[in-house]
């Protein structure tokens, strides 16, 4: 159970890393001039492989998850709200990831609408939600 315990921190660090950088491009892609034709496609070209890559480190990370949950009984029992909790943040953070790809998707088709600082704003969601996950599982207040 270590094992795989250890593995899903990688994964879900790995996940929430690329969670993290992937909006910075997008800041810089709105911030991109119209005429900048060769710096949109270059930031296009990094935040299409980002978002496979985070992607595909997302997989592991939930599937590890869910092996702890319902193989080893992680989180079963009396007392356990935390983990109740903490698939709540898991499954807004898959909405995020979600929303990242509708945002390359509009990027993509050169349909964004959202400003520079919206994306900066937007790069904050998945720290707080890291965060609300760590003190879910560490402290595991209820």
């Amino acid at each position: 159970m270590l094992w795989i315990k250890a593995l899903h921190i990688v994964f879900v660090a790995s996940w929430f890393a690329g969670l993290f950088y992937l909006p910075r491009i997008y800041v810089n892609l709105a911030m991109v001039a119209p005429e900048s034709v060769a710096e949109y496609e270059r930031l296009m070209l990094m935040a299409r492989k980002l978002m496979r890559f985070t992607t595909l480190l997302m997989v592991p990370a939930v599937v590890l998850g869910l092996v702890l949950w319902l193989y080893y009984g992680i989180g079963k029992g009396p007392g356990n709200g935390w983990l109740h909790a903490k698939l709540v943040v898991v499954a807004l953070v898959l909405g995020y990831h979600h929303a990242c790809w509708k945002l390359l998707g509009k990027f993509a088709a050169r349909a964004n609408t959202r400003s520079h600082v919206w994306f900066r704003w937007f790069n904050e969601v998945p720290v707080i939600l890291l965060l609300i996950a760590v003190v879910l599982v560490v402290v595991k207040p209820f």
